[in-house]
């Protein structure tokens, strides 16, 4: 499955409307639970259980040092709130500006309200659309690119995007080739109309042969949970096809805008790896200096990191205006996408 739009063909989406229509980023936020959690807090709690690791394994194989961890009462909309509201403060803008909120997640709230509607109650919004979408590690690159394109068709003009996890729930702390790699938190973005170009091209893939390199088997029925609820996966097989569908994703995006990689300024990868984003940057042609890396301090944090990772660069001013950024997610499905933003 592949979705592909660019500027050139965006001009035409609705003719009714009076010149271009792109949707560019007005302001970005983030947030993360106060709890640290450092390698060792792990190294010793798998110890615990006579499973041995330590400090430097975690960060040679991973480039993990550390990530936060949400208090049991702490969901993922609470954190999804935080980011919005800071991203809405960036914008300048109030929470009944926005015509759309879409949020992604695979740590739900509960199973149904979305925790977008939830977000939306929280943020006194009434009325306007509020969905999740579920691509894992992808999502918030599936939510962007659903927001542009409603932006681009004339049905919104102001979209909230928020990334939200607690991925600790779904972790086995016995498993120490999975626990010491996942965290919480959110992030978020506000796009609003605008007529210079701001998401330049995208692109959305998916392949269900996969489902088995990393999935939560699990389910809930007759209100028993069913199966297993933590988190496997097939770590080598991840790897090699992270790095692979990440370089095809990004020369994708690239080709439709008529560019190459000379364009990019920043790679802002899905922070799960660092190995897998330097082979990224590497198949780009790209210094590593030139790769946004939370994943130090953050951890995976699933669909949150692209976001998070977005908004700590804006702030600490990596990034600036004018800067063209390339965003890339890969996860479970297996999903994969990239987006290409003029900032």
């Amino acid at each position: 499955m592949s979705t592909r739009h660019t500027d050139d063909n965006s001009r035409s989406s609705s003719q009714a409307l009076t010149g271009p229509r792109f949707a560019r980023i007005a302001g970005t936020g983030s947030q993360l639970p106060p709890r640290r959690v450092t390698n060792q807090e792990l190294v010793d709690r798998l110890a615990a259980d006579g499973i041995q690791s330590s400090n430097d394994w975690i960060i040679e194989r991973t480039g993990i040092h550390a990530r936060h961890f949400a208090e049991p009462d702490v969901t993922s909309s609470m954190l999804g709130v935080q980011a919005a509201r800071k991203a809405l403060d960036a914008a300048g803008l109030q929470a009944d500006d926005i015509d759309l909120i879409i949020c992604a997640t695979s740590t739900p709230d509960m199973v149904f309200p979305s925790v977008a509607c939830l977000i939306q109650r929280e943020l006194g919004i009434h009325g306007c659309p509020a969905f999740d979408v579920q691509a894992v590690c992808s999502g918030f690159i599936y939510a962007l690119t659903v927001a542009d394109s409603m932006i681009r068709s004339g049905v919104t003009r102001r979209a909230l995007v928020i990334g939200a996890e607690v991925f600790s729930r779904l972790l086995d702390f016995k498993d120490r080739t999975t626990c010491v790699l996942f965290g919480d938190g959110a992030g978020a973005v506000v796009l609003e109309l605008s007529e210079l170009p701001g998401i330049v091209s995208s692109c959305l893939h998916a392949d269900g042969r996969y489902v088995d390199l990393l999935n939560v088997p699990g389910n809930v029925s007759g209100g028993q949970v069913l199966g297993d609820v933590t988190l496997k996966m097939d770590g080598q097989a991840v790897f090699k096809l992270a790095v692979n569908v990440l370089d095809k994703a990004a020369h994708e995006v690239l080709e439709a805008a008529g560019r190459d990689e000379s364009c990019i300024d920043w790679l802002i990868p899905h922070q799960a790896n660092l190995r897998i984003m330097q082979g990224t940057a590497k198949k780009l042609k790209l210094p590593y200096d030139k790769i946004v890396v939370t994943v130090d301090q953050h951890g995976n944090t699933s669909a949150a990191s692209i976001p998070l990772a977005l908004d700590h660069a804006v702030r600490s001013g990596q990034i600036q205006r004018g800067q063209t950024l390339m965003l890339e997610g890969v996860g479970g499905g297996f999903t994969w996408g990239a987006v290409l933003v003029d900032y």
